[in-house]
């Protein structure tokens, strides 16, 4: 087979764009306020989820991902430090709201 007739065919490769979607916010969790950052981005399968990343008090970052169960955004791993799975209604509401001003 010749290499160049397969790059002469010029399919047009489907490409997709999303608007690229980062912001923190400050919650307070655990008795201090804590900066919580937020990244949206489509896993393999194309659903859209949020990284999201903190400082514990030691400041080491804890990265969990979020993910839109029914209507409402759910953390995805276990285990984490109970004051982050306490605030995921918190967490929740900060993205609603950061999507809806996007728009």
């Amino acid at each position: 087979m010749n290499y160049l007739s397969v790059l002469d065919q010029k399919k047009p490769m489907p490409v997709t764009f999303m608007k690229n979607l980062q912001f923190s916010k400050l919650i307070k969790a655990d008795g201090s306020l804590r900066e919580f950052n937020f990244r949206k981005h489509r896993d393999p399968n194309g659903s859209i989820l949020f990284s999201v990343d903190v400082s514990d008090p030691r400041n080491n970052r804890i990265v969990f991902k979020m993910r839109q169960d029914d209507s409402s955004w759910k953390i995805e791993q276990t285990p984490l430090p109970e004051w982050v799975i306490t605030n995921e209604h918190v967490l929740h509401q900060m993205i609603e709201e950061e999507l809806k001003n996007a728009s």
